[in-house]
């Protein structure tokens, strides 16, 4: 299995991102790497001599976060970006993770990797901590603005990862809405619903109807099909609560040796429920609808998020997903 990893991308690059791809191939037999960016500054991030698995491939130019996320990747054709994204579709890798721009991976993916034929638009998909097993939200901000058919697709998107990464036979799915009634929100979201319901009935999807956010982190689905703009909303109000949470225990716990005792008492369990909490532990979150896997790592990223991201790249890889997509695309054009 070999991965891409742009070195270049993110607040980090190229240190944390290099070290995270090392750790990785050094953890994981038969995992490959190859670094593609500045590759003096890489080598120089390495420390030494790179390990056995992992290689470099130069590329001269950098897209940052103020470069025009639409056209970066056309006017710095030799970026780490473009050039990796080049590769992935040439077949030089299995799947590509950068931590850079996510506007400007959007575009360089959707228009060098592709969607696969018939889908209209990639999706952002998160796997986020839930009272359950996890929670597939789709989408979490590529598509401020949807069709009926665009959310129908980001449906069958989330049900076959959701079905991949949380092992899932029958993924439950539920539409983002005001309130569970099929009367319920605007226009989109009520025929949406009902495209949805007649996939159920005939038995594609496993949908559930509307959900509340509220609802679906306490475990009462597997996939939330949002458009971009409410999926971001929500995203990022479970990052703010978890934050928040997070600081406020801190907080109690500190307050006095009782409180201080108590903690060590409750350590275990508080460890975990930071780890479950930690967006690193993904890793990234996947761009849905490509004909290659591609990982969007957070811009924030150090080595364990990297190094995690590495292998959800493998997993997505592995689990072959477009060809599942590619095979319902019918189903997934109609909506019935």
């Amino acid at each position: 299995m070999k991965i891409i990893v742009d070195a270049m991308g993110g607040d980090n690059a190229p240190q944390e991102i290099v070290t995270g791809a090392v750790n990785a191939v050094k953890a994981r037999k038969g995992l490959e790497i190859v670094l593609v960016g500045k590759e003096e500054e890489i080598r120089k991030a390495a420390g030494g001599p790179l390990p056995e698995g992992v290689s470099v491939v130069n590329a001269a130019q950098v897209i940052g976060m103020h470069d025009d996320p639409a056209t970066a990747f056309k006017t710095k054709k030799d970026s780490s970006m473009t050039v990796g994204l080049t590769m992935l579709r040439d077949g030089e890798g299995d799947a590509f993770v950068s931590a850079g721009s996510t506007g400007a991976l959007l575009s360089a993916g959707t228009l060098l990797v592709k969607r696969i034929r018939g889908i209209r638009r990639a999706a952002m998909a998160p796997l986020l901590p839930t009272a359950g097993k996890g929670l597939v939200l789709v989408d979490c901000g590529a598509n401020a603005e949807c069709t009926v058919e665009y959310l129908v697709q980001f449906a069958y998107l989330g049900s076959f990862y959701a079905a991949k990464a949380l092992g899932l036979e029958k993924p439950r799915v539920g539409l983002l809405n005001i309130g569970a009634e099929d009367s319920k929100g605007d226009q989109l979201r009520q025929e949406t619903y009902q495209a949805l319901k007649a996939a159920g009935d005939g038995g594609h999807l496993n949908f559930i109807g509307n959900i509340e956010a509220k609802e679906a982190i306490k475990g009462g689905c597997d996939v939330v099909v949002a458009d971009g703009f409410s999926g971001n909303v929500m995203l990022k109000t479970i990052e703010g609560i978890g934050s928040f949470m997070g600081r406020e225990l801190k907080g109690m716990f500190m307050q006095s040796v009782k409180t201080k005792m108590a903690a060590l008492l409750v350590k275990g369990g508080l460890a975990a429920f930071k780890e479950r909490l930690d967006p690193d532990t993904i890793g990234g979150t996947p761009f849905l609808g490509l004909q290659k896997p591609v990982i969007k790592a957070h811009g924030s990223s150090k080595a364990r998020a990297i190094e995690n991201a590495v292998y959800q790249a493998a997993a997505a890889a592995e689990a072959g997903l477009a060809a599942e997509i590619e095979a319902n695309i019918a189903l997934m054009r109609t909506g019935r």
